[in-house]
């Protein structure tokens, strides 16, 4: 088990205070940028858009991450409200910070004339490597751990970091050497595969379309969510359900059914991304689910097994016999 327990400050300058979770948050916001960066150039689209667009995306989220996080943890906060505004900050609820920020992005993208679903389809890659990085900031906070586990990647927690659910003797009955489940680590791990793979799938299964690998983002987060949440204690409950729960089972019908109607039978070629459809789907040795592929390469020619809506005379060898 994992006895040691960090420090939420890195280090001080006088009064000013660095702390780990506002570096986790810096970091991931870089690694975002290079990942969204090169989503963005593989589809072709405007990538002299992204500094601007995440700069507002991030600061609608920090505020919808935030108003989530309060919410959720109102019993902290109720009797001392300066805190939600006023640092160290202890947390952000995700799917705040998802609503708001994609309701930010869909405005800058609206404003500047850019189609949703690629764009849309690049950033929730970049959401699931922000997942994967920022997580850890909630590990110095100690913060987002779930009932007390035997299993060998256990945490411990100081006791004047715990809920009330399991605080130590003699507040409560939970010793003071327990140790707790690890559900930052869990979210962090889904975060990292979840970019990986839906990186992947957008370069190299036929059949996505623009705005596939989004309802893929709902799935994929949501039902990580739902598995965890019940973990979880003090929450913000809706009929006795925690709320996230209710939020991720939702969204992940939701998508589920979007995406069969999206690709029904009868629809054309089961209908794939019309930006990058014509782009190489990494053929390149050595180009993984990461990295995109030549774009000097010219573009490969549809074929009749690649679009069967693509009209016989201008299918390559369709005259010959």
């Amino acid at each position: 088990m994992i006895d040691w327990t960090p420090e939420p400050i890195w280090f001080s300058i006088g009064p000013l205070h660095v702390y780990w979770y506002g570096v986790m948050y810096a970091v991931g916001l870089a690694a975002v940028y290079w990942v969204v960066h090169r989503e963005v150039v593989r589809r072709g689209l405007d990538a002299g858009l992204l500094v601007n667009g995440m700069i507002i995306v991030a600061v609608a989220a920090l505020i919808g991450g935030r108003i989530y996080h309060v919410i959720d943890q109102w019993a902290l906060y109720k009797d001392n409200l300066v805190l939600i505004v006023l640092p160290p900050y202890t947390g952000l609820g995700a799917y705040g910070g998802i609503v708001t920020g994609f309701i930010a992005g869909v405005a800058y993208a609206v404003y500047k004339k850019q189609p949703l679903a690629p764009w849309a389809d690049s950033a929730v890659i970049g959401v699931l490597t922000m997942q994967a990085i920022g997580r850890w900031g909630n590990f110095f906070n100690q913060e987002l751990y779930g009932p007390p586990t035997t299993l060998p990647w256990g945490i411990a927690i100081d006791c004047e970091h715990r809920a009330s659910t399991w605080a130590c003797p003699p507040v409560g009955t939970t010793p003071a050497d327990a140790h707790f489940q690890p559900l930052f680590l869990y979210e962090s791990i889904s975060g990292a595969i979840g970019a990986i793979v839906l990186s992947w799938v957008g370069r190299h299964v036929r059949w996505v379309r623009d705005g596939d690998l989004v309802l893929l983002f709902f799935v994929w987060y949501g039902t990580t969510r739902f598995l965890l949440e019940p973990l979880r204690t003090n929450n913000w409950l809706f009929f006795g359900i925690p709320t996230a729960s209710v939020l991720s089972g939702l969204a992940v019908l939701g998508a589920l059914a979007i995406l069969a109607w999206r690709h029904r039978p009868g629809t054309a070629a089961g209908a794939r991304r019309t930006r990058a459809a014509a782009l190489p789907l990494d053929d390149d040795a050595g180009a993984g689910p990461m990295f995109a592929a030549d774009p000097s390469r010219p573009a490969a020619v549809p074929s009749a097994e690649d679009d069967p809506a693509l009209p016989a005379a201008g299918r390559p060898g369709a005259g010959e016999g």
